[in-house]
């Protein structure tokens, strides 16, 4: 049995075992770009060649076989040593470049010239080989003529040993001492110990330098095999701590969701596919749950979650899925986008729970606000009755006397039709006067749920100030209506904002009532609020709202009123919320207060 053949047949087999499961492992796990294992395995096979062209090496009996052995063997020794320094400079993480660059330049030259200048680069020209006993059998080395291009080998080995102790420098600075001990030291001697007996003198290698480089081969490979152990115990770790949030998010009525934004892949708790009504083993991705949520609703969650991996990281929104029953669920959602480290959006998580019973109490506590909102409408168009009976009057009374006008020129002979045509003519005025009245108070008395719309603001406004106007006068107070021009439609429902305004100018006849000012003046005025809104503003000349009752008056049951319910503010600020807008107050320089409020502009 010839043993030097077994041991190096067993040292290129455990190269190439090793090579194999780390390509493996590389191939497998290409997304997360582990460059290490595709660095050692190339390093693994490279040895490998070279060690059955060292055993040829061993076994050649004449110079020529020998020297052409030695030449082809730089060719998996110049695969070894570049891929050495790739794997030092991919795994630590560290060293400089130029060096690297450097390293891989005079090892490519050299291998040119391995070809290119005497028998090899070792040797100008090999004169003999001898062999001598080892493990019971002869294996051969040479003697001859050295190549003076060696030298820019020897350089070259120099560099890459300069190259692998800076980065070991560095990373060891960096706290990474372990990974400098295993890598950065074992590399360095067994470089030395190598180039000794493949450059360095005239050492006539019986034991050749493959048992250097197994041993580089093996400390790497127990690296990144260390690194594999220290990766599946965390992986255990993480699945731990998942099944321990997963419960946690159950507990709290939360589903939880990852999304890979490389794979387009979504990973989901059970509860966050009940939540959407997917089955326990659907496939998830991006478009299927958009196809889940609510036609009106899947846009916004479109924007928001491209918003979220665009830059802004966070989000934060309320939607509505669709359920197979054709039911509607509302969930309330928020997650955060992450970024590798050259910014690029790699993964989106979330967490999403069921608003559905919240979104139900608020819409019945609306309901309920409207129905006081509407005992209110009815109660003002009481104290405001008189004042719109004369109103209606004056039409009523014009029309008896022009009918009685038309009566009295009928009995002529010879009728004035010229005269009796603008008879009509008042009386059909006069009549769509007192019709318009009656519609006014007919459409703010009618209880209706919101209706969002484009409204024409000036529109709106004069109708309110026309309604208001004859109790303003018997009460004495000027009532005025400013509007600018550029005022655009807003998005809103007529009757609800009819009825805040309303409450607003009453509360501000009130409040000159109380003060007994002699300037008894209130201002309706609207104008354009930047891009989106526009503000309306009820200002009245009263004497104004203690600065510590600004945000008072707007709660429940709060009234500066002797028989005030406390509800007018409070309902008319959940009714301007309900359009989209805001409501709020502030007191004006030299008396009384303004209430403003916005809302947004029609699309």
């Amino acid at each position: 049995m010839s043993w030097v053949t077994v041991i190096w047949s067993m040292i290129a087999a455990a190269c190439l075992t090793l090579a194999a499961v780390h390509l493996l492992d590389w191939y497998r796990n290409r997304a997360a770009w582990p460059w290490p294992s595709l660095a050692f395995s190339l390093m693994a096979v490279a040895t490998a060649a070279f060690v059955f062209c060292e055993l040829s090496m061993l076994r050649a009996q004449t110079p020529e076989a020998f020297g052409t052995a030695l030449r082809w063997a730089h060719v998996p020794l110049w695969l070894s040593l570049v891929s050495l320094a790739g794997f030092v400079w991919l795994y630590l993480k560290a060293g400089r470049p130029w060096l690297g660059w450097s390293f891989v330049g005079l090892c490519t030259i050299s291998l040119l010239l391995n070809f290119l200048v005497g028998t090899n680069l070792n040797y100008r020209a090999i004169t003999a080989v001898h062999c001598s006993p080892f493990l019971g059998e002869p294996v051969c080395a040479a003697a001859g003529v050295p190549n003076p291009w060696l030298l820019l080998a020897q350089l070259s080995i120099l560099v890459l040993i300069i190259f692998v102790a800076d980065a070991s420098i560095i990373a060891w600075r960096r706290g990474d001492r372990g990974k400098v001990l295993r890598v950065g030291g074992s590399t360095i001697f067994f470089l030395l110990a190598s180039a000794a007996v493949l450059f360095w003198g005239n050492i006539e290698a019986r034991i050749a330098i493959s048992l250097s480089f197994l041993g580089i081969v093996v400390l790497t490979a127990y690296e990144l095999s260390h690194e594999a152990l220290r990766a599946s115990q965390l992986v255990l770790e993480l699945h731990e701590s998942e099944q321990q949030v997963t419960q946690a998010a159950d507990a709290a009525n939360l589903g939880i969701w990852a999304r890979d934004l490389a794979r387009n892949e979504i990973w989901a708790s059970a509860k966050w596919r009940e939540l959407f009504g997917f089955t326990p083993m659907e496939r998830l991705d991006r478009e299927r749950m958009l196809q889940k949520v609510h036609p009106d609703d899947r846009d916004a969650v479109r924007h928001a979650l491209a918003d979220a991996a665009s830059g802004e990281g966070g989000y934060e929104l309320e939607f509505r899925t669709l359920l197979a029953d054709g039911s509607v669920r509302w969930i309330a959602a928020q997650g955060q986008a992450e970024f590798d480290t050259t910014g690029r959006p790699v993964r989106t998580r979330g967490a999403c729970s069921d608003i559905t019973a919240r979104k139900q109490t608020e819409q019945e506590m609306l309901r309920l606000r409207q129905e006081i909102a509407h005992v209110g409408r009815v109660s003002v168009m009481g104290q405001l009755a008189s004042a719109l009976a004369h109103e209606i009057n004056q039409p009523l009374g014009g029309i008896l006397r022009n009918a009685e006008a038309a009566t009295l020129y009928l009995q002529h002979v010879s009728p004035d039709l010229d005269e009796i045509r603008a008879i009509i003519d008042d009386i059909r005025k006069d009549d769509q006067r007192a019709g318009a009245v009656i519609d006014r108070m007919r459409a703010l008395l009618k209880r209706q749920d919101i209706d969002k719309r484009p409204l024409d603001v000036g529109e709106v406004l004069s109708d309110v100030v026309a309604l208001v106007r004859p109790d303003a006068t018997a009460r004495h107070v000027k009532l005025d209506l400013e509007i600018e021009s550029d005022v655009p439609r807003v998005n809103g429902d007529r009757v609800h904002l009819q009825q805040v305004l309303l409450n607003l100018i009453s509360n501000g006849m009130d409040a000159i009532d109380e003060a007994s000012k002699t300037v008894r003046r209130i201002v309706v005025s609207a104008r354009r609020d930047g891009a989106q809104a526009v503000e309306i503003a009820v200002s009245d000349s009263g004497s104004g709202i203690p600065a510590d009752r600004l945000e008072q008056i707007f709660g429940s049951f709060f009234s500066t009123k002797p028989k005030g319910m406390g509800m007018g503010l409070s309902i008319s600020r959940t009714l301007v919320e309900a359009l989209g807008g805001r409501l709020w107050a502030e007191n004006r320089d030299g008396g009384g207060a303004n209430f403003r409020l916005t809302l947004p502009l029609s699309r």
